[in-house]
């Protein structure tokens, strides 16, 4: 039976990019797309409150839809789920737990690049805490930690929020090979999906492998959500 996954995106863009990692397999993908929270986040009374209540509702409603699971696309929504999916009836998977898997098993120091500034504090807490689980590797796991930084591509997010595509892909891709020039010792990861054809972009064209949430996201799901190739 084809599974459903529901997308949950702050962004149309990002549609397109789902459905092409995805064109392979066996299912049913069902777009939601919200940029209410995206627009307020600068709004002087917005808080994580905000964002908490509204990506709960969210869930609830997408999983009473005749879902068989949810796929949180924006890192801004996915930052909170720590606390929210556990309240949600199907499974919830975040745009970057892929990458979070990732980093656990190739451990190292890590530069996590953004164009979002409204997702950088969030989504750094979320990798702090997934690399610091406890198991037999925390100490490792401590070390990494520590070697982990954020930076801002600046200026590109305005023109995604445009809908100048070609403009951010250009934008992001300088910044990123800029950063892997910058930090030669360091894993360089494109941390939102709009980021994601950057990234293939710069680690085609040039010896620098960047990674980014869609490189191992099939992959994922078809291991934590059992779904299949056509």
């Amino acid at each position: 039976m084809m599974m459903t996954i529901a997308c949950f995106h702050a962004h149309y863009s990002n549609i397109a990019l789902i459905e092409e990692a995805l064109v392979l397999y066996d299912v049913e993908l069902v777009h939601y797309v919200d940029p209410g929270l995206d627009r307020l986040k600068h709004d002087a009374d917005f808080t994580e409150a905000v964002t908490y209540e509204k990506v709960s509702q969210t869930l609830q409603w997408i999983a009473h839809c005749h879902a068989d699971a949810i796929l949180v696309t924006c890192t801004l929504f996915a930052a909170v789920l720590g606390q929210e999916a556990q309240h949600v009836p199907i499974p919830v998977v975040g745009i970057d737990d892929p990458l979070l898997q990732e980093m656990k098993r190739v451990p190292g120091r890590f530069i996590l690049a953004f164009t979002n500034p409204a997702t950088i504090e969030g989504t750094m807490a979320r990798v702090n805490q997934a690399l610091q689980q406890d198991d037999e590797h925390e100490q490792l796991h401590e070390a990494v930690t520590m070697g982990t930084e954020a930076v801002l591509i600046p200026g590109a997010f305005e023109l995604i929020m445009r809908g100048d595509k070609e403009g951010y892909l250009a934008a992001v891709s300088a910044g990123l090979q800029q950063i892997a020039e910058q930090f030669p010792t360091k894993k360089v990861i494109a941390a939102q999906l709009s980021m994601a054809p950057a990234a293939a972009r710069v680690t085609a064209d040039t010896d620098m492998l960047i990674y980014s949430p869609l490189a191992s996201l099939a992959a994922y799901l078809e291991k934590n959500l059992n779904i299949i190739r056509r």
